[in-house]
């Protein structure tokens, strides 16, 4: 039964769990999207295309913002109850701080169930829109501009120069030159023209007033061939810009990336992996084996010392006419046999390169989650203890521990992909850190602490200057 004092808890939790959230949420998908803005500069990229980008990449962003939204809100939420007096007021009624902080870890609790869920249905399908129509921008012509004086190679087949561009419209001292890459180039001069677009824009037309085309036509690689040299007072050339459009890719283009598979995909993918592997090894034993039949049998070690001398002395009977020869073929075989160990071994690594990434992301959507939960502890005790609501001292303190866990974090899935860690403990790292810091911020809240009381540090310090004083006079 949820009482008058969840209520009141959560009314002012809300509130400011949603402007944090939307605001760490704005702030995180402008610093994701300046990685990509390379990638659109120039390539004339319409403004829906740009929507649809901005749409994914936020959703692929809803679980990092969470937890920050989460440890700044509640900062601000038992920062403002504690600086208007009613923690004071709370705990003077005999309600402990465990208390009146469970309605908003209830909250917490069921908002790392919506990251989760986010995490493992909604954020694989963004993604792997995200990447088709990244992959499309990437690959797409830079937009169709041609200046004045500048030869435009970048339409197929043509290089253009235009000496002047008069109302984007008006052209004079025209030069096209046709790559027919038979003969040599086709040249068409005009001394002005007008440029227009299809109305969708798939066609670009030239229409040329007094000019000239050349043009040269015969055998290629003999000198029977004919120069053609015609004039013209009107002239109109077609240009084909389909290739300046954006193409859509299909998205199964990229179904099979790791970031893209829910949490079932990812654990029947790290199955397959890892029996992969075992079966590689396996595969190799019986392979290298083929190549290593002069390996001294096992028996042989467990001869005593003297005969395995008289048994491994006898390459020294080997005649000398036949050394080159033997050595020749064991050389051949040691060549063999190390190319499929080279083999073999990089087959093994790239399986255990991807066993190591598809773990980090099976990890990474309950980290994620989790994160929620873990900077609640950190952020509640916070807010009771410096007594400070408003976006000043809570936001930097917020900051502050977000990057802690966004360094820690960001840290261990690194050492996991280079293999320097195992996938649990480098992504529960973090966790694994700040949750022993919320324990401790909770005991110290618990006790009414002073933790963050500069008043209180300033009476210490005082003490401290008195006594020293005192010693110095008596003294």
């Amino acid at each position: 039964m949820i009482k008058k004092l969840d209520k009141l808890i959560i009314k002012a939790f809300i509130g400011p769990f949603l402007a944090t959230f939307f605001i760490a949420l704005f702030i995180l998908v402008i610093q994701f999207f300046w990685l990509y803005i390379d990638e659109f500069v120039g390539k004339g990229i319409d403004l829906t295309t740009l929507v649809q980008f901005i749409g994914y990449l936020s959703a692929t962003v809803v679980p990092l913002a969470l937890p920050l939204g989460i440890l700044l809100s509640s900062i601000m939420t038992f920062g403002n109850l504690g600086e208007s007096f009613e923690l004071v007021a709370i705990k003077s009624a005999g309600i402990p701080l465990v208390r009146f902080m469970r309605p908003v870890l209830v909250v917490a609790g069921g908002l790392a169930v919506v990251a989760f869920l986010f995490a493992n249905y909604v954020i694989p399908v963004a993604e792997l829109k995200m990447r088709t129509l990244l992959y499309d921008i990437r690959v797409a012509k830079p937009a169709f501009d041609i200046k004045e004086g500048v030869f435009y190679n970048k339409l197929d087949g043509y290089t253009i120069k235009v000496g002047k561009k008069e109302n984007d419209t008006l052209i004079r001292n025209v030069v096209i030159y046709e790559h027919s890459y038979s003969l040599q180039d086709q040249v068409i001069l005009a001394d002005e023209g007008s440029m227009m677009f299809s109305p969708d824009r798939r066609f670009l037309y030239f229409n040329l007033r007094n000019g000239w085309r050349y043009q040269e036509k015969g055998a290629s690689g003999t000198i029977e061939t004919d120069f053609y040299r015609l004039g013209f007072r009107e002239y109109k050339k077609v240009f084909d810009l389909s290739s300046f459009k954006l193409n859509k890719s299909a998205d199964s283009t990229f179904r099979n990336f790791y970031k893209m598979l829910s949490l079932q995909q990812l654990t029947t993918v790290v199955d397959s992996l890892r029996k992969l592997s075992a079966n590689t090894l396996e595969k190799s034993d019986r392979e290298l084996k083929a190549y290593t039949p002069f390996l001294l049998p096992d028996s042989i070690w467990k001869l005593p010392l003297k005969d395995t001398l008289r048994f491994t002395s006898a390459a020294t009977m080997i005649p000398d006419s036949l050394k080159r020869t033997i050595f020749g073929v064991a050389a051949s075989q040691t060549g063999t046999l190390k190319s499929q160990v080279e083999l073999v071994s990089y087959e093994y690594r790239e399986q255990q390169r991807q066993l190591r990434l598809h773990e980090v992301e099976r990890h990474r959507k309950f980290t994620l989650s989790f994160a929620c939960l873990v900077l609640f502890l950190i952020g509640a005790p916070l807010g009771s203890i410096i007594r400070k609501g408003g976006l000043g001292l809570p936001l930097v303190i917020s900051v502050l521990f977000f990057i802690i866990f966004h360094i820690i974090n960001t840290s261990g899935e690194k050492m996991v992909k280079e293999d320097v860690l195992l996938p649990f403990s480098g992504m529960w790292l973090s966790t694994a850190v700040l949750i022993p810091i919320g324990l401790f911020l909770t005991y110290k809240a618990m006790q009414d602490s002073q933790l963050f009381n500069a008043e209180f540090y300033y009476r210490i310090l005082r003490r401290v200057r008195l006594s020293r004083f005192l010693r110095e006079k008596a003294g």
